[in-house]
């Protein structure tokens, strides 16, 4: 039972999650702008990923099973 009670208080806190606007601490400021830009980018544009950080998948994925293709880098070691 105590078990069951401490899973619910678990699943309950998870489910807070803080829906304002990200803002910076008190007394502290957003990073000076990058080099060449004019201004200050706000939060949300600072926690957009990169497209390199996260490419999107390229490849399909296999459906069913197939041999796999000769890979001539697949060498034994020395």
């Amino acid at each position: 039972m105590r078990k069951v009670a401490i899973l619910a208080a678990v699943i309950a806190l998870a489910a807070c999650g803080q829906k304002a606007d990200l803002q910076p601490a008190e007394g502290k400021s957003l990073p000076e702008p990058a080099y060449g830009e004019i201004e200050r980018q706000d939060a949300a544009k600072l926690l957009e990923l990169d497209p390199l950080a996260a490419p999107g998948r390229s490849v399909e994925l296999r459906k069913r099973s197939e041999e796999r293709e000769d890979d001539p880098f697949d060498l034994p070691p020395e």
